[in-house]
């Protein structure tokens, strides 16, 4: 591998691509702040979306359009063989009443989102220009993707559409004239480019279940009711039993169960009616998660019983209700595959280290269906990730760009690139 990123350091069209990316560092650092300054909480990603389809056509893409979830997407290749994907997400962890107005402070950019996933983005777009620019297609068509839903709750919606992993009749298929298809072609491979940095390769995908537990019981005045069965009470104990699995840090695969939100109650003398926790289930191993999460479902069922255990008799017990807030899949790209020693490679050839990293981002869906996949910082330095004070220093922004292009280039055709 590190002969052939040697010959595409060297390719004329490979030059002439990265000149492109080098000298237009000001305009990708543009439409970053650009793209950043559109509100895209989850769910809500429209109008960024919208520019983003705008900067895709102006690139150069083929067949650009706008899916039934919200993805953008658009073609630079040829058809017939299996594509592969570049990707990175349009939304942030923002919600609508954020003031996401980007700052400059010397070398600095400032404000939510602005590299989580705003570079990303921006690199995704200089990416398109570069190659369209140079005149290089790949022996493999490229499909440029920006995803709806890849934050928390999101669920890793636009992704899942794309790979059509729910199920449904969409995913990577035919090529140009609709890119969606019911009988979709098994994608070749995907990247995808999330937030700053050059060292980080993302090869291994760490799953998540999500879900409400809410307890519900008769309820009443504290002192006159006093010994009724108690939600919050029920989520005391299920937290506590939570923390203790937990405890475990050395558990390997590395797998983790975290109490993230509760809610419930309705004033400082009553027993509330139905209190709830909401957890966070993760592992990097499919069937550790699995194995975690019915641990999980077991604390709160005993939560449940032991309440109900000491309530006064003849008193209505507490119920469970768990409630599915998503499910991300586990899997990996064995460090061993092309892809990854194209990242690997990539990254020796222009002087970097690199670290091979556990991530949850949208490269977990093409990994958990088999597809190779893995995810890449897009250069530069950042800070204050999923914080209004978030920041991204361009040290070595293009050069993040780069590393892109050269892995794209190596898995999308190689010594077979064609003008």
């Amino acid at each position: 591998m590190d002969a052939t990123l040697s010959r595409l350091l060297a390719d004329p069209r490979i030059r002439a691509a990265r000149a492109h990316i080098e000298s237009e560092d000001a305009e990708t650092l543009q439409v970053q702040a650009a793209l950043s300054a559109i509100p895209a909480p989850t769910g809500a990603e429209g109008p960024r979306g919208a520019r983003v389809a705008e900067l895709f056509a102006a690139a150069g893409l083929a067949s650009v359009k706008i899916d039934d979830v919200g993805n953008v997407h658009g073609w630079l290749g040829r058809p017939g063989a299996p594509a592969i994907v570049l990707a990175a997400h349009l939304d942030t962890v923002f919600s609508a009443d954020v003031d996401v107005t980007v700052r400059r402070d010397g070398a600095r950019l400032e404000g939510p989102g602005i590299s989580d996933n705003a570079r990303g983005l921006a690199a995704l777009v200089t990416l398109a220009r570069a190659l369209t620019r140079a005149r290089v297609t790949p022996a493999r068509p490229l499909l440029f993707a920006a995803t709806v839903g890849e934050e928390g709750a999101g669920d890793l919606r636009g992704v899942k559409h794309l790979f059509n992993a729910n199920g449904g009749d969409s995913g990577v298929g035919a090529q140009h004239a609709a890119p969606l298809h019911a009988s979709p072609q098994r994608p070749y491979a995907m990247v995808a480019l999330d937030g700053a940095g050059v060292d980080r390769i993302v090869h291994r995908g760490i799953g998540a279940a999500r879900y409400r537990a809410r307890y519900r019981g008769p309820g009443g005045h504290s002192w006159a009711a006093f010994g009724v069965a108690n939600p919050a009470s029920a989520v005391g104990r299920a937290a506590a039993a939570v923390a203790d699995l937990a405890a475990d840090a050395t558990r390997l695969p590395r797998s983790t169960a975290a109490v993230v939100r509760i809610g419930g109650g309705t004033g400082l003398n009553s027993i509330p009616q139905e209190a709830w926790l909401d957890l966070d289930v993760r592992s990097e191993d499919a069937d550790a998660l699995t194995r975690l999460d019915g641990a999980v479902r077991a604390a709160l069922t005993r939560a449940c019983e032991t309440e109900n255990a000491r309530r006064v008799a003849g008193t209505p017990p507490l119920t469970l209700e768990i409630e599915p807030l998503g499910r991300r899949p586990s899997g990996i790209t064995p460090r061993t595959h092309p892809l990854v020693q194209a990242a690997i490679a990539a990254n020796r050839a222009l002087g970097f280290t690199h670290e091979l990293a556990a991530s949850s981002t949208d490269a977990n869906v093409p990994m958990s269906l088999g597809i190779p996949a893995i995810a890449l910082g897009a250069g530069g330095r950042a800070g204050d990730t999923h914080r209004t004070s978030e920041w991204y220093d361009n040290e070595q922004g293009p050069l993040g760009i780069v590393r892109a292009l050269l892995v794209v280039a190596a898995v999308a055709g190689g010594d077979d690139l064609i003008t």
